[in-house]
């Protein structure tokens, strides 16, 4: 390679590094690959792509405005909206081609788009448009109308022949005392009218599963469809809906497959706080529609949870209100830690003695309370019987369709050994609401230790692939592990019990449950060792277990002694499967 060559080279890394690969990343885009000086990149809307495409050719032109003529670097940028064929990691197709075919024709330093991408970008954009008209393009059949992109900083805002839409508010709607959230139309990227009625179902789907969560606030499917259609400005949809959040996406179809994205923002700030892509087939296109409304609702929930929680930590604690006093108990009751979880518990008594009829405040005490019991403290396992299933019961009593406050109470009768109670009030919850990933867990927790271990494991699966970073992940993954431990599956208890003393590295029981796993295999240096490793702080807790706890059946309690007694090298009483 000679020197003018290197240096090439060596310009265009740093280009890529400082200018090219942050505008892409910055807009959600994807490198599929790179060809020599070219590349291949995806977007999931052709707003993302225009956006980054004119601040990659903006920054070029600032930094090449010192550099020699002979030494600058420009790009030709062409951007195309349509079908494409995914193949591991590669792309393929006429929407590919002709991408390709709009690069060669655009001027370098410039953006070329066909008249799909402009029909998807136009008024949504701050820069102006010129059209080319018809435009033949190599290995092309049909001449296809283009647009370029007048890069100049001057830029008018981009023409439109359709405004955005207006309304005649003059002044913008309060925003709701809990989380609100409009879901927009998605936009059909594929041209394919019949995908259309695809994206308007599932987006009533997703409506339709947020609303069964009774701590959002949701906009109705006839007032966010007056958007369909129209170049919308999130913090204007969000001032004139009145919420503070909104789920938008697009659906794309390639062949007997779709891909949908959806992104979530903060209609306030503009914030991005979310965003996923779903690659499926098209063979069952309701159950399709029913899949990724569920996921999307599921994990669109604790999102907003947290987007909350971070909100209301700005605020001091003398203004908050009895919602805001809640989330706030809740940012407490995840950190872990006995200080925290008294500080959640005061949070929870301020949203009560805020609005004694707030639902949330009491089953969130309820909560606090069992975790300072059960995690904190070495008071007797009942105790979680007085105040705490106490405080449950008033919330189910305030709010019957609240599925959280359900969830709660069976959690506080599973703790009494009222199984099969626990069972039909956790039930009651999930037909509440089944999108929610807390109500799943709460289902497979009291079935589980109400001895039905198969569904149980389904159900505690189900939550964690609804919620993958939900912060009582490592609570779910223990509750599969001493399920596997009670079914004799050892090998796969011990499997998931390293995994939650990966996340919990404190917690003690994990580790005597281990010690048990590892007897009954025969292992016993290695169950000895197990003991060994119990945390310090642990050790006073434990010694409650030496009684019966009320949530464990008495054959899964002696299982669990007897493999304690062979971990400490005591002799085995009885075969287990007797007990």
């Amino acid at each position: 390679m000679g020197a003018d060559e290197e240096g090439t080279l060596a310009r265009l890394k740093a280009v890529r590094k400082a200018i090219v690969d942050p505008a892409i990343a910055s807009h959600r885009g994807h490198i599929v690959k790179t060809t020599g000086d070219g590349m291949l990149i995806e977007f999931a809307s052709a707003v993302d792509a225009v956006r980054s495409a004119v601040e990659i050719q903006r920054s070029m032109a600032e930094q090449n405005a010192a550099v020699p003529p002979d030494q600058r670097i420009e790009f030709r940028i062409g951007t195309h909206v349509g079908d494409v064929i995914f193949d591991d990691n590669d792309i393929f197709g006429d929407g590919v081609n002709i991408a390709a075919r709009l690069e060669g024709i655009a001027e370098p330093g410039g953006v070329c788009m066909s008249d799909d991408a402009y029909r998807q970008v136009r008024g949504k954009v701050d820069i102006a448009f010129e059209d080319m008209g018809p435009q033949n393009l190599k290995n092309i059949t049909e001449p296809m109308r283009a647009w370029r992109l007048k890069m100049s900083a001057s830029a008018s805002a981009a023409t439109s022949t359709k405004p955005p839409v207006k309304f005649t508010q003059t002044q913008a709607l309060a925003l709701p005392d809990k989380p609100s959230i409009a879901v927009l139309p998605f936009q059909n990227m594929s041209g394919d009218p019949e995908q259309e009625y695809f994206a308007d179902g599932m987006v009533e789907d997703i409506i339709t599963a947020l609303s069964r969560f009774r701590s959002l606030f949701v906009i109705a499917r006839n007032s966010s469809f007056t958007y369909k259609g129209q170049a919308v400005d999130v913090k204007q949809a969000g001032r004139d809906l009145g919420v503070r959040y909104v789920l938008e996406g697009s659906v794309r179809k390639a062949g007997n497959r779709i891909r949908i994205t959806g992104q979530l923002i903060d209609a306030v700030t503009g914030a991005h706080l979310w965003a996923e892509r779903y690659d499926r087939d098209l063979s069952n296109i309701f159950a399709l529609q029913d899949e990724i409304a569920a996921s999307v609702a599921g994990v669109i929930e604790p999102a907003l949870a947290a987007a909350e929680q971070q909100r209301v930590l700005r605020k001091p604690p003398e203004r908050l209100d009895a919602w805001e006093a809640y989330q706030r108990g809740l940012w407490h009751f995840h950190r872990y830690r006995p200080d925290e979880n008294k500080t959640a518990m005061a949070f929870f008594s301020q949203a009560i003695a805020l609005d004694p009829n707030f639902a949330p405040g009491h089953y969130g005490y309820a909560l606090a309370l069992q975790w300072d019991i059960w995690h904190f403290s070495s008071r007797p396992f009942l105790e979680v019987q007085g105040t705490a299933r106490e405080e449950a019961q008033i919330a189910v009593s305030l709010d019957n369709n609240d599925a959280m406050a359900h969830a709660v109470l069976a959690h506080m009768m599973m703790w009494g050994s009222e199984w099969e109670a626990a069972i039909a009030e956790a039930r009651t919850a999930v037909a509440l609401n089944p999108n929610s990933a807390f109500v799943i867990s709460m289902l497979g927790c009291v079935l589980g230790f109400g001895g039905y271990r198969e569904e149980a494991l389904d159900r505690l699966q189900q939550a964690m692939r609804a919620s993958p970073h939900d912060p009582l992940i490592w609570l779910w993954s223990l509750w599969c592990a001493v399920l596997q431990f009670f079914s004799r599956d050892f090998v796969a208890a011990l499997q998931t019990l390293r995994q939650v003393v990966r996340l919990r590295p404190g917690y003690g029981p994990p580790y005597e449950y281990i010690a048990a796993s590892l007897a009954y295999l025969g292992q016993s240096d290695e169950a000895r060792e197990a003991l060994e490793r119990i945390p310090p702080q642990s050790l006073e807790q434990l010694q409650r277990f030496e009684q019966r706890p009320p949530w464990l059946r008495p054959e899964d309690y002696a299982l669990r002694v007897e493999g304690v007694r062979l971990a400490a090298g005591e002799r085995r009483r009885r075969d287990p499967n007797q007990l």
